[in-house]
C-alpha cells in the first residue's frame, strides 16, 4: 500500500491538505448521489415507472455495497489515489449513459452499475481508510466525523441546482452538468496522496495497538466470527433501507401529497445541513462515549422521527422540520463504525473490513429503493414502505445495543518479538 509518514516540518501542512481533498471529493460524490431522487418525476414523463426507477437506485446501492469490499482492498494494497481516480470516471461515464439513454436499460446501466461502482471507490469506505490511518487513534473519532460530515454540504450544494436545471433547461442538461461535476472529483483525487500518522513520542498518548503485520484472511476469520462485529453489520442493513427510501422516494410521496417539488429540493438540503452538524457533533461524542450505544440510539431517535413524522399532518413546513431532525440522525453512523472497527481490528485492511459492514447497509439500501417503488406501484401509496422502516429501525436498535465492543482476540495477542 501506498503510504508515508510526513515529516515533522511537513505533517501539519500535508494533513490538511489531505484532509480539506478527502472532503471535497466526499462532497461531491454524496451530493451527486443523494440528489438522484429529483429525477424521478421528470423522468417519468418518458414512461419510467416508479418501481423501474426504485430497481435502478437499488441497483446502484446493491453495486456499491457489492463492490465495496473489492474496492476497498485495492485501496488497502495499491493506495488510495489509482482506486479514487478511475472510479471517479466510471462514475461520470454512468450520468453520461443515464443522460443520453433516458430508458430504463440506460437508468439501469448508468445510474444502477456504473454510478454503484463510481461512489464505492469515492465515498465512505476509501476516503474514510485514508483519514483513519492519517490521523492518531485519540483524535480518529473527531476528525472522520468532521470529513463525513462534509459530504452532508453535497446535497445542501447540488440537490437545488439539479431542480434549479431540471426546471429551467431539462433533466437532461441536468444529468450531464453532475457528469461534469464527477470529472472534477477525479481532477480532485489526483492530489490526494496517503500518510501516516506520526509515531507517539515517550510521554504522550500511547501506540495504538496494531495488527499491521496479519495477513487479511486471519483478520477476516476474525472479524467474522466476532459477534458484536456481526450483530453490527446486521443492524446496519436498517440505515440503508431508511435513508435510501427518504432520498429516492420522498420528492413522489410529498408529490402525492400535493406538496410542491421545491419542498423536495430544499427538504434534501435541509438534510445535508443539519447532517453536517449531527455527524461533527457525533464524531465528537465518539470520542468520549461508547459508539456502540450511539449507534444503537442512532437508530431508535431515527425511527422515532419517522413515526412522529407520519402522525402529523404532512405539511410543507412539518417536512423541513422532519427534514431536519433526520439531518441530525444520517450519517453520524459513520464515524461510529469506523471506530469501532478501528478498535477492533487496527488499519491495515480498515477498507476491506468497512466493506464488508457496508455491503449490508447497500443491501438493506436496495431493498428500501425496491420497496418503495413495489408499494406504489401496487397499493398506490407508500404506506406498507413506511411501516417497514418503523419495524425495521426497531429490530436494529435491538440488534446494537447489546454489541460488545471489546478488542478481537486478535488484537489481544501479546506481540512476538
Amino acid at each position: 500500500m501506498s503510504a508515508t509518514t510526513a515529516s515533522p516540518a511537513r505533517s501539519g501542512r500535508s494533513l490538511w491538505v489531505l484532509l480539506g481533498l478527502a472532503s471535497l471529493v466526499m462532497t461531491l460524490a454524496m451530493g451527486l448521489r443523494q440528489s438522484m431522487g429529483l429525477f424521478h418525476t421528470p423522468l417519468a414523463t418518458l414512461g419510467i415507472s416508479a418501481s423501474t426507477f426504485g430497481f435502478a437506485l437499488a441497483l446502484q446501492n446493491i453495486v456499491w455495497g457489492a463492490s465495496q469490499p473489492f474496492v476497498g482492498a485495492l485501496a488497502d494494497r495499491y493506495g488510495a489515489r489509482p482506486v479514487l481516480i478511475g472510479t471517479a470516471l466510471i462514475y461520470a461515464a454512468g450520468l453520461v449513459v443515464m443522460g443520453e439513454s433516458g430508458g430504463a436499460v440506460g437508468l439501469g446501466l448508468g445510474a444502477g452499475l456504473m454510478v454503484g461502482v463510481g461512489v464505492a471507490g469515492t465515498g465512505f469506505g476509501v476516503l474514510l481508510g485514508v483519514v483513519s490511518r492519517a490521523v492518531p487513534e485519540h483524535r480518529r473519532s473527531q476528525t472522520v466525523g468532521a470529513v463525513a460530515a462534509t459530504g452532508s454540504f453535497g446535497t445542501a450544494l447540488l440537490a437545488p441546482v439539479a431542480q434549479g436545471l431540471i426546471g429551467a433547461s431539462g433533466w437532461r442538461v441536468a444529468i450531464l452538468v453532475f457528469a461534469g461535476v464527477a470529472l472534477v472529483m477525479a481532477a480532485l483525487c489526483l492530489g490526494i496522496a496517503e500518510r501516516r500518522a506520526a509515531a507517539p513520542t515517550s510521554g504522550s498518548m500511547p501506540a495504538e495497538p496494531a495488527a499491521a503485520d496479519e495477513p487479511l484472511g486471519r483478520v477476516l476469520r476474525d472479524a467474522l466470527t466476532h459477534p458484536g462485529f456481526l450483530g453490527m453489520t446486521a443492524a446496519f442493513f436498517a440505515c440503508g433501507f431508511q435513508l435510501v427510501f427518504i432520498t429516492a422516494h420522498l420528492p413522489a410521496f410529498l408529490a402525492i401529497c400535493g406538496i410542491p417539488a421545491s419542498v423536495s429540493a430544499t427538504a434534501l438540503g435541509v438534510i445535508g445541513l443539519t447532517n453536517a452538524i449531527g455527524t461533527y457533533v457525533v464524531g465528537l461524542l465518539g470520542a468520549r462515549f461508547s459508539q456502540p450505544k450511539l449507534l444503537a440510539l442512532t437508530y431508535l431517535l431515527r425511527t422515532v422521527a419517522i413515526c412522529a413524522y407520519l402522525a402529523l399532518p404532512i405539511t410543507g413546513p412539518s417536512t423541513l422540520v422532519f427534514a431536519a431532525v433526520l439531518g441530525l440522525l444520517w450519517l453520524g453512523v459513520t464515524p461510529l463504525v469506523s471506530g469501532i472497527i478501528g478498535r477492533l481490528f487496527g488499519l491495515r485492511h480498515f477498507s476491506t473490513l468497512f466493506g464488508i459492514v457496508f455491503f449490508s447497509h447497500q443491501v438493506g439500501s436496495f431493498c428500501g429503493a425496491l420497496l418503495g417503488g413495489l408499494s406504489f406501484d401496487l397499493t398506490g401509496s407508500y404506506t406498507i414502505a413506511w411501516a417497514s422502516l418503523i419495524a425495521i429501525g426497531l429490530v436494529a436498535f435491538l440488534l446494537q445495543w447489546p454489541m460488545d465492543d471489546r478488542p478481537s482476540a486478535l488484537r489481544r495477542l501479546p506481540a512476538v518479538s
